[in-house]
């Protein structure tokens, strides 16, 4: 059994981001596509000479060979035009290079399980290690092998040479192009071929759009290239030079300003005071699909110090498990113990959309912060849960046939990441804390010590699962509890009983030998026992009720002797 990592209180976000539509004319249409396309083309001029360079360590000479990108860039833009798409450069190779990093981890994972598997026979186990089952199976896997050290052999090449690449628009868009025809169980007529084609490459044009203004603190309104107005509403567009003809705000700047009014709904107060006194950053960006326009407005928020876990420990808790469909909960006192009844959450997202599916998410963690506050709670406990592990070796780990599929499919259904990031946006908004757990054993210990005790205490009509029992494990794991409940305090209904509850904070050992209740100031006390009541002996009832003592007859004579 592996050792359990201490649990951490997560740092809240470190920026803000609100969205808006813009309700564009034709005019405002063609004139945004303009810009956005004319930008887009020197964006992916400039990536790629990004690219050429590699990754470079040495950061003053990456600053140097930024310089040259811009002032290349400025005559058919502007400076800030030039400065924020070098900057989006930069970032996309940077994450290329980690995405370089992250895949070489995988597949050394991946070749490493696969190897210790096919060191040991069919059929056979040396120790933890167990063999494929059949000879089939472990031909295909060492067909496997040799393609994983084939992919590692080239990202290690690409590594140690610093090249990467970026493809704008997304490599996972650009390969569908290839595969239209799969899409369906049929084949598909020509026009139905024409109107996939014709979908994709809207879809491809308006990811491959490029109007990012970075915000800039010493500036009106916190941006000079894109200029919203939080009083007016209006909104302000800095044309490229190519494209100064098509101002609409004559003795200025070439700027273009919309026909329509732009108007925040949610933390509108908050991008006001920060377009009023620090930078703001836009980007406009278009959804194909519906031909909506949109602005996002972000800011980088103040700096927040997360309290003690010490102190947050003096609170209840909420223990949270996510599962495929549905998250599990209960309410945990500053002392471990469970309260009043379990809390099930439906969460259902297999089928659909990726709106539909952020929609419901946010609603459930809505629905457990509600809880959260309503029973006094500080902090929300959750696994500080990852399955890029699962995801690398999962076939190797997570069973085989049919059934390892099916777990496997389950397993990548879950929204990890995205619930995390949900979470502690949100709980940061309504004044909570995230307290992320290990993972370790949570299930199988609340399956093996909670979940007969709490489905004993409950009423029948509640049913507490397993994943409620893990929930409770979460909790008292992140308010420094032991997942096992230790013996020596009374159980329900039973005055003195070997039962199991957890044990209260500040007080280390039991005071008394026997299973009882400890004392509160923990000092040992003498066994005592109750004294004999205090009776009046009665008198000599034969010298008072009668004459003397009666005479034995002849009868009772017999009996006796």
């Amino acid at each position: 059994m592996r050792s359990i990592r201490e649990p951490f209180v997560v740092a809240t976000p470190t920026g803000a981001r609100v969205r808006a539509r813009l309700r564009l004319s034709a005019w405002d249409k063609l004139v945004v596509r303009a810009v956005a396309e004319h930008l887009g083309r020197l964006a992916g001029r400039d990536l790629a000479w990004r690219c050429r360079l590699g990754h470079t360590q040495s950061s003053r000479l990456g600053s140097e060979l930024r310089a040259d990108r811009k002032r290349a860039l400025t005559s058919a833009s502007s400076s800030r035009w030039a400065g924020a798409i070098t900057r989006t450069s930069n970032d996309q190779v940077e994450r290329a290079y980690k995405n370089l990093l992250d895949s070489r981890v995988g597949l050394r994972r991946a070749v490493k399980r696969i190897r210790s598997r096919l060191a040991v026979p069919v059929v056979k186990r040396s120790g933890r290690v167990r063999g494929y089952a059949t000879r089939v199976e472990r031909f295909e896997k060492q067909r496997r092998l040799q393609h994983l050290q084939a992919r590692l052999g080239k990202v290690e090449q690409r590594i140690t040479a610093g090249r990467v690449s970026v493809c704008r628009g997304g490599r996972r868009l650009a390969k569908l192009r290839h595969h239209l025809d799969d899409s369906g169980a049929t084949t598909p007529t020509e026009a139905e071929r024409a109107a996939c084609v014709i979908q994709w490459r809207a879809r491809w044009q308006a990811a491959r759009l490029f109007l990012t203004a970075d915000g800039e603190a010493d500036k009106a309104w916190g941006n000079e290239t894109i200029r919203v107005h939080p009083d007016e509403g209006w909104l302000e567009l800095r044309l490229p030079t190519p494209l100064a003809h098509l101002t609409n705000t004559p003795g200025r700047a070439p700027t273009y300003r919309l026909s329509c009014r732009v108007q925040f709904t949610h933390r509108a107060a908050e991008w006001a005071a920060q377009a009023t006194s620090g930078a703001v950053r836009y980007d406009i960006h278009v959804d194909p699909n519906r031909s909506r326009w949109y602005l996002d407005a972000s800011w980088r928020l103040p700096a927040r110090v997360p309290p003690a876990l010490s102190a947050l420990r003096q609170h209840p808790t909420l223990g949270l498990d996510l599962n495929a469909d549905h998250l599990a909960g209960w309410i945990l006192d500053a002392c471990g113990n469970p309260i009043d009844t379990p809390h099930t959450i439906p969460l259902d997202l297999d089928g659909h959309s990726a709106t539909t599916r952020d929609g419901r998410l946010r609603a459930a963690i809505a629905d457990a912060i509600r809880t959260a506050k309503a029973n006094g709670c500080h902090s929300i406990a959750v696994e500080n849960l990852d399955f890029t592990d699962v995801r690398r070796v999962g076939r190797e780990t997570l069973g085989r046939g049919r059934r390892g599929r099916r777990f496997r499919h389950t397993i990548a259904g879950i929204p990890t990441r995205k619930f995390r990031d949900l979470l502690v946006g949100m709980a940061t908004n309504a004044g909570l804390w995230v307290l992320a757990v290990d993972p370790a054993y949570t299930s199988r210990w609340g399956a093996a010590y909670w979940q007969a005790p709490l489905g004993g205490s409950t009423r029948p009509s509640i049913t507490v699962t397993r994943h409620h029992a893990a929930a409770v494990v979460i909790g008292r794991r992140g308010l420094g509890f032991a997942a096992r409940r230790r013996p020596g305090v009374t159980r329900l209904h039973q005055r003195m009983g070997k039962g199991e509850l957890p044990a209260r904070p500040s007080v280390g050992r039991w005071a008394v030998r026997e299973p009882g209740p400890p004392e509160a100031s923990g000092q040992r006390h003498r066994p005592r026992k109750t004294r004999h009541a205090e009776r009046r002996r009665l008198g000599d009832q034969v010298a008072q009720d009668r004459s003397g003592p009666p005479e034995q007859s002849a009868d009772s004579r017999l009996l006796t002797s």
